[in-house]
């Protein structure tokens, strides 16, 4: 049974994960703070949405590095150097990434969702973290089993001193598939009738898990973003009006 930590709010409707020291940063917005997306939905107060939201948290939004998240496996170490990327325009998001890792401070890892699952991974002995988008097709290819193996190359990260956190998702109980998910999701199908679920963030929980992380530091705030499609966007229930929250992480 997966652990659910206390997710707590501040600031009116900044919602943190909360299972990482003070220190650290890692929070997600919701359906009040606004769509933070610059490329989907209605974008024209994207920007004061972003300024806002990470004015709570006490983040420059200067310092996001923001991806072009593409449904892919690509996992990308950024530093100092890539600060603002994405943060003022979508044209200048690091192209074709789906993770990014850094052990770096004064810059800010942001990943955009709307039903796909945000993972959040911390690594308090060498200082790492890592942000992970992960659909389905990114949770097929491994994605956050390869932000693992970056993280272990880059900062000599061992799986089984991370903490990880799941974020808002759609969940097996809103999330049908067609029946040919079950040969790419062996065991994280739920068959309800003729109707096929995926379990997404069990599928990526069974992964860290293979990878080496201890289940007791495999957090999820349980939240599904079609149940709670008031409180939260759902590309699932909108179509292309759908905003996107944002997930942030820093040190």
């Amino acid at each position: 049974m997966p652990r659910q930590p206390a997710v707590k709010k501040s600031n009116g409707n900044s919602l943190f994960a909360g299972s990482f020291p003070e220190e650290f940063i890692a929070a997600f917005s919701n359906r009040a703070r606004g769509n933070m997306s610059l490329n989907y939905a209605d974008a024209k107060d994207s920007l004061d949405n972003r300024r806002n939201f990470l004015g709570d948290l006490g983040i420059s939004p200067e310092s996001l590095v923001c991806a072009k998240q593409i449904h892919g496996v690509e996992v990308k170490r950024v530093n100092t150097g890539h600060k603002g990327s994405g943060a003022l325009a979508y044209e200048t998001a690091l192209p074709d990434v789906d993770a990014l890792i850094t052990n770096e401070k004064d810059l800010t890892l942001a990943i955009f969702t709307a039903d796909c699952l945000p993972i959040f991974l911390f690594d308090p002995q060498t200082r790492s973290i890592g942000l992970v988008h992960a659909g389905w097709r990114g949770t097929y290819g491994g994605i956050v089993q390869k932000t693992l193996e970056a993280m272990k190359k880059e900062f000599h990260t061992r799986p089984e001193n991370v903490c990880a956190q799941f974020g808002p998702a759609i969940r097996s109980c809103c999330y049908q598939v067609s029946g040919d998910f079950q040969s790419k999701f062996s065991g994280d199908i739920d068959q309800r009738g003729e109707n096929f679920f995926l379990d997404l963030s069990g599928a990526n929980r069974k992964q860290l898990s293979l990878s080496g992380v201890r289940l007791v530091n495999i957090f999820d705030c349980a939240i599904c973003t079609s149940c709670c499609n008031g409180e939260y966007f759902s590309f699932r229930k909108e179509k292309d009006s759908s905003g996107r929250m944002i997930s942030v992480m820093a040190l």
